[in-house]
């Protein structure tokens, strides 16, 4: 009993010392670039996530993620990444997430139809884009850091879209292709018409390119994405390595982060 008294006591006249000494440090998982795109003519902030045990003096491979702004889907697909490198046997990654300053600019080619260019007054810039992402963001990573040559390209439903003319239209941007949801809808499916032709740039590349849909979503966004999937099917491309999956459950809200999940399994393999 006496004993009880006195640690009342003593935690009445020296509270601070009974107390747990802590310690408050930045969480970080990478570095925040700012940098000035001439082609744009403004700054852009790229998000890059680091491996755990990044070494400067080891080359890596790099996912270059749209929508990359941390309130969109930088964090959550750079757990993804960080798990499938914890429990699979997926390399240690770079990522770079793209934040947006105005993805309907960005990510859409010009279109001459009124109803969209009245919608969306902004758009029709995904060219300038892409010379950005080529001739500036590219080279500017490949300087910051040691890089690999592979490059995979994350995008959904607008990102979707200028994956898929990337894909089309500059193929050796990068060497994987994650086109989720894509939005072929734009311009009247006009980037989809004119695929077969674009295809025919594909033969003889050593690409990976993964398409899928949310099986909730709207009835287009499925038939549009089934329907890239078999023209680069049957693009005569020998090298051109593809995937199709139909998520289930999934609604184009939902879709990202399990598909991206799906994604990985195939290519990565469990460790246990």
């Amino acid at each position: 009993m006496n004993r009880y008294f006195l640690y009342f006591i003593l935690t009445l006249l020296f509270p601070a010392s009974l107390k747990a000494q802590t310690s408050v440090n930045p969480l970080s998982i990478g570095e925040v670039h700012t940098i000035h795109s001439g082609i744009l003519n403004e700054d852009r902030i790229i998000n890059i996530y680091l491996p755990e045990h990044y070494d400067p003096q080891k080359s890596y491979p790099v996912i270059y993620l749209l929508d990359g702004s941390m309130n969109e889907d930088f964090l959550h697909i750079t757990g993804i990444v960080q798990f499938f490198n914890l429990m699979f046997t997926m390399p240690d990654f770079i990522v770079a997430g793209i934040s947006n300053v105005d993805r309907k600019r960005d990510f859409t080619f010009k279109t001459d139809l009124k109803d969209l260019k009245e919608k969306y007054p902004t758009t029709g810039y995904s060219a300038q884009f892409m010379d950005f992402i080529e001739k500036e963001l590219q080279p500017y990573l490949n300087t910051h850091y040691k890089t690999e040559n592979t490059r995979y390209l994350i995008g959904q439903s607008l990102g979707g879209l200028l994956a898929s003319e990337i894909l089309l239209k500059k193929p050796d941007l990068f060497t994987h292709y994650f086109i989720v949801s894509p939005s072929l809808w734009w311009d009247n499916e006009s980037l989809l018409k004119n695929a077969p032709q674009y295809s025919q740039s594909l033969k003889g590349k050593n690409l990976y390119v993964y398409i899928s849909a949310g099986k909730n979503e709207d009835a287009i966004m499925k038939k549009e994405a089934k329907t890239l999937f078999k023209i680069l099917s049957e693009s005569g491309s020998k090298n051109l390595k593809l995937d199709f999956y139909l998520v289930p459950k999934e609604n184009h809200a939902t879709i990202l982060h399990n598909s991206i999940y799906q994604a990985f399994l195939r290519s990565f393999p469990c460790k246990y």
